[in-house]
Formats: structure tokens, C-alpha cells, sequence
């Protein structure tokens, strides 16, 4: 399997610090989003002409990493 967390950057100056798509100016969150509301890889690709597939199988994997906890606790709200 490629790394493709590579392609998945963090820059202070590029969208306040957020986690994007090979430092252009694509939030990992905004992807996650598009996939969320339905839209297929392609239609996304249609759309941003200068994302490529492997992008968008980073955010995928990158999404995935967030997600793997060890064990999750209630925070009271004070």
C-alpha cells in the first residue's frame, strides 16, 4: 500500500494550521464532507480539476487514524 498520508500536510499558513490535501488550500474536512453528503470520488475529481484519486483515498486513511482510540471519556460540561 502507498503512503498516501504524505499527501496530507500541515501548514500554519495555509487554511489556519488545518490538516489539507499536498498544501493546497483543500481541508482534509472538506473532502470528509463531500463523501458525506454523497458524492462520488469522481464527481469530487469532476469538481477540483487539480485533486487526484490518491487524494482522496489519503483523506480516507487519514480520517481513519483520527479515528483509532484507545478509549474514549465523558468530559462534564462545567
Amino acid at each position: 500500500m502507498k503512503n498516501l498520508l504524505k499527501r496530507i500536510t500541515i501548514d500554519t499558513e495555509i487554511c489556519h494550521g488545518k490538516p489539507t490535501i499536498r498544501g493546497l488550500r483543500y481541508p482534509v474536512e472538506m473532502i470528509l464532507e463531500l463523501l458525506g453528503s454523497g458524492m462520488t470520488h469522481d464527481e469530487i475529481l469532476d469538481d477540483y480539476e487539480d485533486l487526484e484519486n490518491d487524494d482522496i483515498l489519503a483523506v480516507l486513511q487519514y480520517a481513519s487514524k483520527l479515528s483509532q482510540v484507545k478509549s474514549i471519556y465523558k468530559v462534564d460540561a462545567a
